[in-house]
């Protein structure tokens, strides 16, 4: 059995802050060194280096993405209705705001200075007045871009994916920042998505280039892509904090290529990884099996927990696996998984996702809706079917 401690992320963050004091300690010193009359400038510059300073990644970011339902079969018209869609359903008001639009807008030959340019036959309004129609919605729109190519940031643009297809040849780590310096003199915040596949661990040195970065390759509507995304991605937890996430790729629910019990263990993994929860599947016409996922308020509540730390999977055994991260207010997100083909028992014990031995713990079921009437000492067991969870909020109250 492999244990690991679901508070080591918290260290990190400890850590960061110390940092953080010695850089402001250093600015302070170097102040005398800088002229009076460039000071403004001077600081002005070295936020701007920081892609934080665009304010944006508090908590994982929400919305959908037209790949993997639709891949290149889009046009304006259907961004419209899906946004429409986002707000009729009330996904909206859940926190669904981006509505991003993958590859395949473009037309294949640029404009005279070399700028990406919609494609007239699907996108005839053009970009700015897509946005326009999405923003008066009070949503976000988001658009896509390759890491080898050059793109003109329209005006109304939130957020990009900036994808590492038609490269150069030269490293990410080189080639993603020239993008986040064009982005932070966009004249407005956009939100930077690098999709490099987690091909040069970009977990390692994304926080300072954008505000999410793919830690995996491109996922699939089946089983064994989801549970092996989820499983390369939880190797960075300690990495993700607020304003940068891991990111194991979009949301596959609602597609049709697992079963129900399947997509609420993708949807709770998704969840409690603070990844960030991007719908992949055709909003417009959702079926309520579909909702009842993803409008779930209270695993919505626990991604975007203000306290921004992943959870981890601190207890594995085979096919059973623990999963936990804290919250706020001293509470434990709790994520038992059966990924095998029997039904069978999980237990959860407290030193394993730390909640001191002899608690008394409150349990809330976020996917029955319901506060168990029994409390839990020292542990918590549960049955569950094959390819199924159990997904809880804990709370020590004595």
């Amino acid at each position: 059995m492999e244990r690991r401690g679901v508070w080591t992320a918290v260290l990190i963050l400890c850590s960061l802050s110390s940092t953080m004091v010695n850089i402001s300690a250093t600015s302070r010193t170097m102040r005398g060194s800088v002229p009076k009359n460039s000071k403004n400038e001077y600081y002005k510059e070295r936020l701007r280096r920081n892609l934080l300073a665009n304010g944006l990644g508090s908590t994982p970011p929400m919305g959908w993405n037209s790949w993997n339902h639709f891949g290149c079969q889009i046009d304006e018209k259907m961004i419209r209705e899906t946004s429409d869609a986002l707000v009729s359903t009330g996904l909206a008001k859940l926190g669904y705001t981006y509505v991003n639009i993958d590859d395949c807008w473009a037309e294949i030959a640029r404009d005279e200075k070399g700028n990406l340019v919609p494609k007239n036959s699907t996108f005839p309004s053009g970009i700015k007045a897509l946005a326009d129609n999405v923003h008066s919605k009070g949503l976000k729109l988001g658009i896509y871009s390759d890491a080898g190519a050059t793109i003109k940031i329209m005006n109304g643009i939130d957020y990009l994916k900036y994808d590492n297809c038609n490269n150069d040849g030269s490293k990410p780590p080189v080639r993603y920042p020239v993008m986040t310096r064009a982005l932070m003199k966009a004249g407005r915040p956009i939100f930077f998505s690098l999709c490099e596949w987690g091909d040069m661990h970009p977990a390692l040195w994304g926080f300072k280039v954008g505000n999410s970065w793919r830690t995996t390759s491109d996922i699939t509507d089946t089983w064994e892509s989801m549970v092996s995304r989820a499983d390369m991605n939880e190797v960075y937890a300690e990495l993700a904090r607020p304003g940068g996430w891991n990111d194991p790729d979009m949301l596959e629910v609602g597609n049709g290529g697992m079963t129900k019990n399947e997509y609420i263990v993708h949807f709770s993994i998704w969840a409690i990884s603070k990844a960030p929860l991007l719908l992949g599947c055709d909003v417009r016409n959702v079926t309520k099996e579909t909702m009842d996922i993803i409008a779930n308020k209270e695993v919505i509540a626990v991604n975007q927990d203000p306290l921004g730390i992943q959870a981890k999977k601190v207890r594995s055994e085979g096919d059973l696996e623990v999963w936990a991260g804290p919250l706020t207010g001293y509470r434990v997100a709790l994520l038992l998984v059966n990924r095998g083909p029997w039904r069978v028992s999980i237990t959860a014990d407290w030193d394993d996702i730390g909640i001191p031995p002899n608690s008394v713990t409150e349990a809330r079921d976020l996917w029955e809706h319901k506060t168990l009437r029994k409390l839990f000492v020292g542990n918590l067991t549960a049955t569950m079917n094959s390819h199924a969870c159990k997904m809880y909020v804990l709370k020590p109250i004595a």
